[in-house]
């Protein structure tokens, strides 16, 4: 029996920053292939995920010390060995002190030993010579950035990372950071019910030319129909997400009813239309979905095909607003993390 053919990529490659980083236009989220919205994947069905990835075309592959911990970049690693590391861009953070977000505290740590420690361990768990974009996963309020960035300028010049990012970063840091090292990438949570870097984080990556990857860019999965059409699952870190506590799910599900509708005009799942939206945001905007099942993995590669005019774009972002949506956009215990407080002690 002949197997049938994969369908054939379809993902361009973009720029992200000036420096000379290029990625698929869609990247891939690993966090949840260790277990976050829903039950982890073995490391093999994990890998085998990333690789059905890759033969489609997506090459840019998300993870963090902080998911597992460690568990994840540890099943990226293996993924890797299957793949050839130069086509690949390989994404990991620092940043956020596992110990201390256990107890409830979301402490960060930016200062220079740290990075370092973080930044060997990371590629010892990854197996590999050097991180294509190192980001500060979350930014350190008691140490100036010109401190953390001057170390990861140091880790450039040694050939551990390639580019440097930031997330969840505010325009002062942002710009004091890029002052010391060229900023690559701003990582941000941007989708239809997640636009306050709008105002005044997006212009500002554009004036410095910065690239931007929205985490998140499917609403954790609500603009699939999750807490609507499906159930959150038990063991889901969902459950303790305001905008997904059974209140205010409640409120949020004529939005999903709302993206439905949308989504039949232009022939697409409603997860699919939530998608090509934010691919539509620019050329310098690279999406990091992430999922467990193959199914949705090719679902989310498909919307690349979803053509949106701005007359599109404005009807879809006039039907679905942010104002419109109960509940706060992030976990209480890493809400004090968010950009708009993450502004560090001048140097």
């Amino acid at each position: 029996m002949e197997e049938t053919p994969l369908p054939q990529p379809l993902v361009p490659r973009v720029r992200l920053g000036a420096q000379g980083l290029e990625v698929s236009k869609l990247g891939f989220g690993c966090m949840g292939l260790t277990g976050s919205y829903s039950a982890p994947l073995s490391d093999d069905a994990g890998a085998s995920v990333v690789a059905h990835a890759f033969r489609r075309g997506v090459t840019f592959f998300d993870t963090s010390d902080f998911y597992g911990p460690h568990t994840n970049e540890t099943l990226l690693g293996k993924a890797l060995k299957q793949l050839p590391r130069e086509q690949v861009q390989v994404a990991t953070k620092f940043g956020i002190q596992q110990y201390a977000y256990d107890e409830g505290r979301g402490a960060v740590c930016g200062r220079p030993e740290y990075v370092r420690a973080c930044c060997e361990a990371s590629l010892r768990r990854l197996g590999v010579d050097y991180i294509d974009l190192y980001y500060q996963h979350r930014v350190d309020t008691t140490t100036p950035i010109e401190d953390t960035i001057g170390e990861l300028k140091k880790l450039v010049e040694e050939g551990k990372v390639r580019y440097i990012g930031l997330s969840e970063a505010s325009p002062d840091t942002i710009r004091r950071a890029h002052a010391v090292h060229p900023i690559s990438a701003v990582q941000m949570e941007w989708s239809l019910w997640a636009r306050d870097i709008e105002p005044d984080i997006v212009p500002l990556c554009r004036e410095l030319g910065i690239g931007i990857v929205p985490y998140s860019p499917i609403g954790r999965g609500f603009f699939g129909g999750r807490g609507v059409t499906e159930q959150v699952s038990a063991e889901s870190n969902l459950k303790k997400h305001p905008r997904f506590s059974a209140e205010n799910l409640e409120k949020n599900k004529h939005l999903y009813l709302k993206m439905e509708e949308l989504a039949r005009k232009h022939h697409c799942s409603p997860t699919q239309l939530a998608l090509a939206w934010v691919l539509h945001q620019g050329d310098d905007v690279v999406p990091i979905p992430g999922t467990t099942k193959i199914k949705n993995l090719d679902s989310n590669i498909d919307s690349l095909k979803i053509k949106l005019t701005e007359d599109d774009l404005k009807e879809i972002s006039s039907q679905i607003r942010e104002e419109d949506v109960a509940g706060v956009r992030s976990y209480t215990s890493l809400a004090h993390t968010n950009w708009n407080h993450a502004d560090t002690p001048k140097k």
